[in-house]
C-alpha cells in the first residue's frame, strides 16, 4: 500500500477535505486531523466500509502555548455549533500530558501524537496553505494498513502506561467493527 495512494483516498472524500479545510481556516498552531479520524478512515476503506464515519470522533489538535485550556474548549463548542454534523473533539497538546502516566510536557503536536498508545493511531493529517496534505506517521503506515496494534515505544517503557494501553484496547472493541484486526497481534514488545 502506498502512502500517495491513501492520500489520494482522503483528497477525493469530501467530508474529510471539508473538515481539513475548517481546521486550516482556524489559523491554529501546528493542528492536525489526528488518531481515530485517520485510523479508522484507513481501516474503513481498507474494510470495504464508507470511509468517512459520522459516528468517528473528529480529533483535531494543536499546539499552542498561548491557548489556555478553558479558550481551547471555546473553539471545541464553537465548531460543534457551527459544524454539527461532525462530533468535534479539539485539545491543545500544551496540556494533555498530564493523561500518561510520567510523561513530560509535549514539544509539539507530532512530539504528542508520537507519544499516543498505539503506533496505528499515532498519524495526523493536515491540509497546508498550498492545498496539498501532510501525512505523519512516525511509525509508518505499516500497522494500520495491515490491522495491527503494536505499543508505540514511549507506551512500552513504563509499567503504568502499558496497563493504559491494555485497558484502553480492551474497551475499544476494535475486532467487532474492523475483523482483520487481529486480537492475538497486542504484544507487549516490538
Amino acid at each position: 500500500m502506498e502512502r500517495e495512494e491513501i492520500l489520494r483516498w482522503f483528497r477525493e472524500d469530501p467530508s474529510i477535505m471539508e473538515i481539513l479545510s475548517i481546521i486550516r481556516d482556524l489559523g491554529l498552531r501546528d493542528a492536525w486531523l489526528c488518531a481515530g479520524s485517520v485510523r479508522n478512515f484507513i481501516w474503513n476503506s481498507l474494510s470495504g466500509h464508507s470511509a468517512f464515519d459520522r459516528t468517528t470522533d473528529v480529533d483535531v489538535i494543536f499546539f499552542d502555548p498561548d491557548i489556555s485550556y478553558e479558550e481551547t474548549c471555546v473553539i471545541e463548542a464553537s465548531l460543534k455549533e457551527n459544524y454539527p454534523e461532525f462530533l468535534w473533539e479539539v485539545k491543545n497538546q500544551v496540556y494533555m500530558h498530564v493523561h500518561s502516566p510520567h510523561t513530560k510536557p509535549y514539544k509539539s503536536s507530532q512530539d504528542a501524537m508520537s507519544r499516543y498508545p498505539e503506533r496505528c493511531t499515532a498519524v495526523g493529517l493536515r491540509l497546508l496553505n498550498n492545498d496539498e496534505l501532510d501525512l505523519f506517521a512516525p511509525y509508518g503506515l505499516e500497522d494500520i494498513v495491515n490491522f495491527r496494534l503494536h505499543p508505540t515505544p514511549h507506551f512500552l517503557e513504563n509499567d503504568a502506561r502499558l496497563a493504559l494501553y491494555h485497558e484502553r484496547i480492551s474497551q475499544k472493541n476494535w475486532v467487532q467493527k474492523w475483523p482483520s484486526l487481529q486480537k492475538n497481534t497486542l504484544i507487549r514488545k516490538i
